[in-house]
């Protein structure tokens, strides 16, 4: 094995571009249910939301324009519950939640800029 082979990965931290931060903080943070734990910048550029095990890393550019590529898998425990909370606040829902063979019961969310979160339960 390769010296390489012999480091553990830890969890990973998303970088997801955001074209407001205010807009980023009240959807994050107010529907998601994250804590902001760092900002960075004057005016601030970045940001940092954490909720249990997951870290999301939120840069500013107002010139961001969405793709239709999912910039972030979140695994959670309860994903039927998290959807009909996220559909209750009136959050796009781009694939609706479903068991799928791979072994996840699974949806696909846009925040408030077009970016597409892949959420998953285990099954």
């Amino acid at each position: 094995m390769s010296t390489s082979h012999a480091v553990r990965f830890g969890r990973t931290a998303p970088g997801i571009v955001v074209t407001d931060l205010a807009t980023a903080l009240d959807f994050y943070c107010g529907v998601l249910g994250m804590t902001k734990t760092f900002e960075n910048g004057d005016p601030v550029g970045f940001v940092i939301v954490e909720r249990d095990a997951a870290e999301l890393h939120l840069s500013l550019d107002p010139s961001h324009r969405p793709s239709t590529i999912n910039v972030a898998h979140l695994i959670v425990d309860d994903a039927t519950t998290l959807h009909d909370h996220l559909v209750a606040a009136g959050v796009r829902i781009v694939k609706g939640v479903r068991d799928h063979d791979f072994g996840l019961r699974a949806f696909v969310l846009a925040d408030p800029f077009g970016n597409r979160i892949d959420v998953g339960e285990p099954i």
